[in-house]
């Protein structure tokens, strides 16, 4: 089944052509990554399938209802004055769940992201990694369909971001959305992802899409096997020929 999909799809600005055309299509449950040049289109593509824009051109498909999306953008955007648990109890309560149950289920997801204990911190007092975990778990606390993911983890040290894929990655397990998420870090989206789709520069097209085999969540020694280095090689070599075209 198709939880998502770009059909033939251009999006074109003022200042020109941004994306496609493109077709793209995610299947229930499945994690692709989207990887391309700084200004190809991929966090176009993203707010498309979230349904925060519409094309120029083409169509596209969402399958999940209402409140069954949910998006994490590279800066945190929680709210500075909420604590946690109220940052992640909001979706909840805007849907109409009442206050008692979202604080409990805030703090169950807080749990799952390493954060019991710091259900009371407002975002001030937290890190970077932590008040990102924090948005993960306020993008699943509703058990989406759809979760999209907009260079979360960008502005974080590498011990950081791998920590935070492998969180990612345990929390996808749990429930098995689908997941696209965007990122600059080839080697992030080969491990990430079942699946990396390749855009070239803009306005963005698709320039190769690449299968990464291995079970979801990885295993430990995953960065180092073979298979792994390959599909890395071949995605950065995509994305060499995307950019010159």
């Amino acid at each position: 089944m198709t939880t998502a999909a770009l059909r033939n799809v251009r999006v074109d600005y003022a200042r020109g052509p941004a994306l496609g055309p493109v077709d793209l299509a995610v299947a229930d449950g499945e994690v692709v990554a989207l990887v391309g040049p700084s200004g190809c289109g991929k966090s176009t593509a993203l707010r498309l399938l979230a349904g925060l824009e519409g094309p120029t051109a083409g169509e596209v498909i969402r399958a999940p209802g209402r409140g069954e999306t949910a998006v994490v953008f590279q800066a945190p955007t929680l709210a500075p004055w909420l604590s946690a648990r109220a940052n992640v109890a909001l979706p909840l309560e805007l849907a109409g769940t009442g206050p008692a149950d979202a604080r409990r289920r805030a703090d169950e997801a807080l749990a799952r992201v390493g954060l019991a204990g710091a259900e009371a911190a407002r975002p001030a007092t937290l890190s970077g990694g932590m008040a990102m975990r924090v948005s993960l778990a306020r993008a699943l606390v509703t058990e989406p369909r759809l979760l999209l993911l907009d260079e979360p983890f960008a502005a974080l040290d590498e011990i950081t971001r791998r920590a935070l894929a492998d969180d990612v990655l345990r929390l996808w397990a749990a429930t098995r959305p689908a997941i696209v998420f965007v990122t600059h870090n080839v080697e992030e989206a080969v491990y990430m992802a079942s699946r990396v789709v390749v855009l070239t520069r803009g306005p963005g097209r698709i320039a190769g899409e690449f299968g990464v085999e291995g079970p979801l969540p990885r295993p430990a020694a995953f960065r180092t096997e073979a298979g792994f280095r390959r599909t890395v090689e071949a995605v950065s070599a995509a994305l060499a020929e995307g950019v010159a075209a």
